[in-house]
């Protein structure tokens, strides 16, 4: 509207209903017509199938079985380090940070407690296992290649994995750092935490509900099809994201018709794929459309596009300045949001033109741009996987965000370093 009051119009003229008017609502139906058949669809997909993973109990097998091995490390700060690493893992095939930061509430974090962790370091790294949005399975990430021209298996795999294994590594190293410097100065400063009972509850009371052991395979089902059926590996075969969601679906129910041998409950569990679908929709793609409709405005009034002229003519100095304008403006908009998705589809369209202006890869700045929105969310004292996390340690968000925030500055600057060396 201010942009318009500048006789700036809403839409194109092809678009126009010919009064400014409806054309405010037409520049929304115009966005929820480009999200929805494709990007808005994947990601109702994904949740379709992840809601459908733990209505079968898949999720909580998955969990299981990779919390397991950590029950043999008996050094307090090496199993936070352990536990962030694998919790990021997990993270390719639960791609809800509130959904397993819960599941891993219920199972780690007493295990945790009981070698000597203080309750607010082991909520930390909980919190912190979804900082990276990673894999095919991540909106952000189907947003970047968009952005790039590319399909999402090869934007990972290319692009994302050699920059978050260098983030991960430090991610895991700082946690050790950082959380045993905090323990000590609370210990200190007779500040130390004692397990209270909800910290010493029977970790098994967390598994309840979950498949056989062979039902952790299922979640991996998609990104496995994804890759063997992609350009990288075998060119054969051309399996969309919204087909490879679908045939895993197909598979776990024959898998869990098979197992149980029910053939109305079985039937009944996958309504659970279209409930996911309605949730996400109501959460998510609408979010996100709302947020392409205020990057829509932001653009018309000029102000964003007027940053990046600046940077754009300070010649040699302007490649930099340019990625570090573009990730404060990620890293503002998340923490003032809480959300990473609504930050990341905002701001993402200004990416390509903000790198043509500098002569600069798209990947140089679509990659640590994309990563720092799932970091800067983890700082967020309103995000919604701090708020679960917390709640459930009898901790407030802030005490939280106060362990996060120097592991994930670290975070950052590892994601910039590694991207201007990788990409």
């Amino acid at each position: 509207m201010i942009a318009a009051c500048f006789g700036v119009d809403p839409v194109s003229p092809k678009a126009s209903t010919h009064f400014i008017g409806f054309d405010f609502a037409q520049a929304f139906t115009d966005k929820m017509k480009g999200r929805l058949p494709g990007l808005g669809l994947n990601i109702m997909w994904i949740a379709g199938f992840s809601y459908y993973m733990d209505k079968i109990g898949a999720s909580k097998a998955l969990v299981k079985a990779c919390v397991r091995p950590l029950s043999a490390i008996r050094s307090p700060y090496v199993l936070l380090a352990v536990t962030y690493v694998i919790g990021q893992f997990m993270a390719l095939f639960i791609n809800s940070a509130v959904g397993l930061g819960l599941l891993l509430m219920a199972s780690i974090y007493p295990l945790l407690i009981a070698l000597g962790v203080s309750k607010t370091s082991a909520a930390a790294v909980i919190g912190s296992t979804c900082c990276l949005d990673l894999g095919p399975s991540s909106s952000n990430a189907m947003r970047a290649a968009d952005l790039l021209n590319t399909d999402v298996v090869t934007y990972f795999v290319q692009n994302q994995i050699p920059v978050a294994v260098c983030v991960i590594a430090v991610v895991a190293v700082g946690h050790f750092f950082v959380q045993r410097w905090f323990d000590r100065r609370d210990a200190a400063a007779g500040a130390a935490e004692a397990a209270g009972p909800a910290e010493k509850r029977d970790v098994s009371k967390a598994f309840e509900g979950a498949g056989p052991g062979w039902y952790a395979v299922l979640p991996m089902v998609p990104l496995v099809l994804l890759i063997v059926f992609s350009p990288m590996v075998y060119k054969g075969v051309k399996l969309s994201l919204q087909t490879a969601i679908i045939l895993s679906i197909l598979l776990a129910f024959v898998v869990d018709l098979v197992t149980h041998r029910q053939v109305k409950e079985a039937i009944l569990r996958t309504k659970s794929v279209f409930e996911g679908m309605g949730k996400v929709f109501t959460s998510t793609v609408s979010l996100i459309c709302c947020a392409e409709l205020f990057a829509l405005g932001m653009t018309k009034v000029g102000g964003i596009t007027t940053m990046i002229q600046a940077a754009a003519s300070m010649e040699s100095a302007g490649v930099w300045l340019m990625l570090l304008v573009m990730i404060a403006i990620m890293v503002i908009a998340t923490l003032v949001t809480g959300s990473g998705n609504a930050a990341f589809f905002a701001f993402s369209p200004l990416l390509p033109e903000a790198a043509a202006s500098v002569g600069m890869n798209a990947a140089v700045l679509a990659v640590p741009v994309q990563l720092s929105a799932g970091i800067a969310r983890t700082m967020c004292p309103i995000a919604g996987v701090t708020i679960a996390v917390s709640s459930i340690a009898g901790i407030s968000p802030f005490q939280l965000v106060r362990r996060t925030i120097p592991v994930m500055v670290l975070a950052l600057i590892t994601n910039i370093a590694a991207s201007a060396v990788f990409l």
